[in-house]
């Protein structure tokens, strides 16, 4: 029995003769491991976006083949595994840049300051990376923190408002710098940390910590951005840092962008 071939619409000629930037698939869920600093692989779900260029000659890409790439590399996301997964889209969608963009949580083992009780953290992580005609990669990470305003702490007589503040960042590495060691710069930049386990004891700490450690949104960011400055690893940063305002019906922002 003979069959037809199938048409291939994609590689047909395109004749407005318009180049496309990115071209692909966007909220791909797929298991994926991510290295951890201390304990090994730590399974999750990677929330993918996967693009190559397109010439202006043809009319599409082939949208199974990134799934296809993706379903090659047994789960490993990293650092050191991207540039292979990058490499193998160009070559499967005869492209010259390929662009991976993952997020996934990541969670840490977190001991209460005091009675040493412990809890899961959840993090808001990911990697954004090209490679091809252009190389990049970047660490992206959403830390929560607590901020406790200095102006409600001097003009009151007791007591301060606090809230809890969002620090997003995007970082441009040179070495070998793990997510867990992004957190830590972080959470230390703070009036006092989040913990998912606190007891009474815990609690008077943390209070008390914040208090003697009052920070504006902008002591917030410029904080971090001393740590980034700081970390030989780190090339080129930009740094939000988000205030959910307890006593106002707004939020308090910064923003800092920096190449070293």
């Amino acid at each position: 029995m003979t069959t037809t071939p199938l048409v291939d619409i994609q590689a047909s000629q395109d004749e407005r003769n318009i180049a496309i930037d990115k071209v692909g698939v966007k909220k791909v869920k797929y298991p994926m491991h991510v290295r951890e600093r201390d304990n090994g692989p730590q399974y999750t779900v990677g929330d993918f976006t996967l693009t190559v260029d397109l010439p202006k000659e043809f009319k599409g890409t082939h949208m199974s083949r990134f799934l296809e790439v993706l379903g090659e590399h047994n789960h490993d996301i990293s650092p050191e595994t991207i540039p292979a997964i990058l490499a193998k889209l160009r070559e499967k969608l005869n492209a010259e840049t390929a662009h991976l963009e993952v997020s996934f949580n990541l969670f840490r083992g977190k001991a209460a300051p005091v009675t040493g009780k412990v809890g899961m953290m959840g993090y808001d992580c990911g990697f954004i990376a090209s490679g091809g005609s252009k190389n990049d990669f970047w660490l992206r990470l959403v830390v929560p923190v607590t901020t406790l305003c200095p102006c409600s702490k001097e003009i009151s007589e007791f007591g301060a408002h606090n809230q809890r503040g969002y620090v997003s960042v995007k970082v441009k590495t040179n070495g070998i710098l793990w997510l867990e060691d992004v957190i830590d710069m972080i959470e230390a930049s703070g009036s006092a940390q989040l913990y998912p386990v606190l007891k009474r004891p815990d609690e008077k700490f943390v209070t008390e910590q914040a208090y003697k450690n009052p920070r504006f949104v902008e002591d917030m960011v410029r904080e971090v951005a001393l740590a980034f400055d700081k970390e030989d690893r780190i090339s080129a940063y930009e740094i939000e840092v988000e205030n959910h305002e307890s006593i106002h019906d707004h939020n308090a922002y910064a923003l800092i962008s920096r190449v070293k």
